[in-house]
């Protein structure tokens, strides 16, 4: 574009009523007309007018004087001077311009764009070398096919660049800090014989982001903290002892808060309410609250460790949006899922996202039944006032959730109560003991597929959901949209994802199975119940399972579960019947160990690539063989379920955490037996990456531990 061409198409703004001139004089014509009319009758008037018209003239000749003045003054001013100011605006103005082509070089760039870049400017350079990241990839057009887009980039339009810069200190020690933009762009075509371009405006909002990040880090953080096991810990304490370690706990739980310049008040005994900034609970974030581990440190004359959860939710909204009451039942919640999860870690909520820290120690088994007593009345009344009974576990139900089924059936029995349970698709695991089931006639029609569930005709249905408690992990997910009275029996670790307003939620990570809490709960349902041989054999089979032949998370109350199904008919021959394997279960079983692979840190990693039937069964049994391989802490076992779907199953010998593992894969489970489906991902992939989550919570846990 020419300098003439340019200038033609400057609009420069004109003085108001430049044309006022030529207009006053056709008016003072026709006013002297009409004094000379106003003389033909009274020469008197006529002279007054003539003066009066006279007066007139001279001032309309004094404002064109003046006129003329401020115009010519405007001329020299503003239009003579008019390239300089627009120099002046695109290269002092405390705003960034820069001109690319369209091959995404640098055309043109002024000295405050220089400045933000940090760079030196070379005409023709790549515009990732002058400033990388200043150009938005998706805005500009710089193929052929850009140009046939259905939808063509705006003409104009506005996006944030964050750029890391460096500066050096007094102590010569180099600082990494963020500068904050806000780009404006403009496509410019000045003719058919050029080439589009692109004009970027930047202007440094770093000021306003910073603060916009201080007020993000200065919100309110609060916590409830509280001592998980506290009747536990304190059993058979003397008052000076307990005092000694509720003191030592204290001292600890004070050091930490102080040194994140936070507030902490105990509120019970067992409990404390800790009152941070955002940035604090970052801080703990980053260490992943290490003061978990150095309570657990902590251990009474039993040798019992002293172990903490914590609940803790951050201020988003404003203050007349959110408030510290609301603040204070997001932080409750918190506790409470980490409470469900077995103890011994932190729940954060932040941005509505719950990040889970902590859960290397197993969860506590309580002593007493109270609680299975309580939930047990509790069952009985939801039982009493349903009109149907409706049961399930799981899809591909292993024993601990058939087992668990069938005990619950036996309390609706018992009622009289017409009950249901509802079976999936895949009933590979525990085909053997549900044909036996069939083939008696207490039973007769209690299975029903989950494909072939139909809509109840009760008023007052009551769905029972045993062995977890995740949604899309039920046999029959219409059922829980259908039946609104929902009671939930699982002994896993809570997570996030869980069955919404359940009636009653029975919850025990710290019993080793689900069959063994609904033993416990028909202790209590009936002094006149009577389970029977096969009602017997299914939940110790459960038992069994879970427990890997009571070698892990058995406890004192799983033995005496155990041997109250033994006294009431429990059969071990036809448990040992029901674990039997055929051939070419027990050669792929073979193959799976024999292509296992040793990581440092006692971790082994299998898979079966081949899709083939129980592959769920022989991976758990693969699991549970190579843990007993001695220095292997943790096993894991990829398989190919469908296409576009792959199974993990991942075991402890339970001073590690699995389910903390599968978690990050969607899945769940226990502490020693976990699991996770994982779509739309190759076996070899998913591998690498539950490897590498699986060494560094090895790692991490064992650096713990060191400490």
């Amino acid at each position: 574009m020419s300098k003439d061409d340019s200038s033609s198409k400057v609009n420069y703004p004109m003085p108001r009523n430049l044309s006022a001139w030529p207009d006053a004089v056709i008016n003072l014509a026709v006013m002297l007309v009409m004094v000379g009319v106003i003389a033909q009758y009274n020469k008197i008037l006529g002279a007054m007018a003539f003066l009066a018209w006279a007066l007139l003239v001279w001032f309309a000749f004094i404002r064109r004087k003046d006129r003329e003045k401020k115009f010519n003054e405007y001329s020299e001013n503003v239009i003579g001077n008019y390239n300089d100011m627009m120099y002046y605006a695109m290269t002092k103005l405390p705003e960034g311009i820069i001109v690319i082509d369209n091959d995404r070089r640098l055309q043109w760039c002024n000295s405050v764009m220089q400045d933000f870049a940090e760079a030196v400017p070379q005409q023709g350079m790549d515009i990732e070398e002058f400033w990388e990241g200043l150009l938005h990839e998706d805005i500009f057009p710089t193929t052929s096919e850009a140009s046939e887009e259905k939808n063509p980039m705006p003409p104009e339009g506005e996006y944030k660049v964050e750029s890391l810069r460096h500066r050096t200190l007094e102590d010569n020690t180099v600082e990494e800090f963020y500068r904050h933009f806000l780009v404006k762009y403009r496509l410019l075509k000045a003719n058919e014989d050029y080439s589009q371009m692109v004009v970027l405006f930047a202007r440094e909002t770093t000021p306003y982001e910073d603060l916009k990040i201080e007020y993000k880090l200065s919100r309110t953080a609060l916590l409830y903290v509280q001592i998980d096991n506290y009747d536990e810990v304190t059993q058979g304490l003397n008052e000076a002892e307990k005092t000694s370690l509720m003191l030592s706990v204290s001292e600890i739980l004070e050091e930490w808060v102080a040194s994140l310049a936070g507030f902490i008040r105990r509120v019970s005994s067992d409990l404390f309410v800790v009152v941070l900034e955002r940035r604090a609970l970052q801080n703990a974030i980053e260490k992943k609250f290490i003061v978990l581990d150095k309570v657990r440190q902590l251990v009474n004359k039993h040798q019992m460790p002293v172990t903490l959860s914590m609940g803790a939710a951050v201020a988003e909204k404003p203050s007349d949006e959110q408030s510290i009451g609301e603040l204070g039942a997001t932080a409750l919640a918190g506790l409470n899922l980490a409470l469900a999860r077995g103890g011994d870690q932190a729940a954060v909520n932040i941005e509505n996202k719950m990040q889970f820290f902590g859960g290397r120690a197993k969860a506590v088994e309580r002593n007493t039944r109270v609680r299975a007593r309580v939930m047990s009345n509790a069952i009985r009344e939801n039982m009493e006032a349903a009109d149907e009974v409706f049961i399930m576990g799981h899809t591909r139900e292993d024993y601990d959730a058939f087992g668990a089924a069938v005990g619950v059936a036996l309390m609706a029995k018992n009622l009289n109560k017409p009950v249901h349970i509802v079976l999936s698709n895949w009933l590979d695991s525990v085909e053997k003991i549900v044909d036996l089931l069939e083939k008696d006639e207490a039973y007769k029609d209690m299975f029903v597929s989950a494909s072939d569930v139909t809509v109840s005709t009760a008023l007052e249905p009551l769905l029972v959901v045993v062995d977890t408690f995740i949604p899309k992990l039920v046999a029959a997910p219409v059922l829980l949209e259908r039946i609104k009275n929902v009671i939930v029996i699982d002994h896993h670790r809570r997570s996030e994802n869980t069955i919404k307003n359940p009636a009653i939620s029975y919850l025990e990570p710290g019993s080793s199975s689900t069959c063994e809490m609904v033993t416990e709960l028909l202790m209590y349902f009936d002094d006149k119940i009577r389970i029977g041989k096969l009602a017997a054999t299914a939940l110790y089979s459960g038992i069994v399972v879970d427990t890997k032949n009571f070698s892990i998370q058995a406890g004192a109350r799983t033995f005496e579960a155990a041997a109250y199904l033994r006294r009431s008919g429990a059969d071990p021959v036809v448990v040992n019947y029901l674990f039997k394997s055929d051939y070419d279960t027990t050669v792929s079983l073979a193959k799976t160990e024999a292509q296992s692979e040793y990581f440092e840190g006692g971790l082994v990693v299998s898979f079966i690539k081949n899709i083939i039937p129980n592959v769920q069964a022989i991976a758990g049994q693969a699991a549970d063989s190579l843990l007993r391989v001695e220095g292997v802490r943790m096993t894991i076992i990829l398989f190919q379920m469908k296409n576009d779907t792959v199974g993990i199953s991942a075991r402890s010998g339970g001073d590690l955490n699995v389910q903390v593992i599968m978690e990050k894969f969607g899945g769940g489970g226990h502490q020693n037996v976990a699991g996770a489906q994982v779509k739309n991902i190759s076996l070899p992939e998913l591998k690498k990456s539950v490897v590498e989550a699986a060494r560094k919570y090895i790692a991490e846990t064992d650096n713990a531990a060191n400490k």
